[in-house]
């Protein structure tokens, strides 16, 4: 994946499902309240599960992890 396609991949249909599924972007409340502070490497996990929830699977929201004690 390029840094190109880590742009916010909201399409402005912001309405979350009954699982807090987001319906435009398919991330949940959480990977959206927290897309500004993740990294690449999250990111690009967000992504991933992007693709398992638009093919039906379930994926559980990223987590951030924690670094250096924080």
């Amino acid at each position: 994946m390029t840094d190109r396609q880590l742009v916010s991949p909201c399409v402005s249909i912001c309405a979350l499902d009954e699982d807090d599924i987001c319906v435009g972007c398919y991330r949940t409340g959480g990977e959206i309240s927290i897309w500004g502070l993740l990294s690449d490497e999250e990111k690009r996990e967000v992504f991933r599960r992007i693709e398992l929830r638009m093919n039906g699977d379930a994926a559980p929201c990223v987590v951030r992890k924690k670094k250096d004690g924080q």
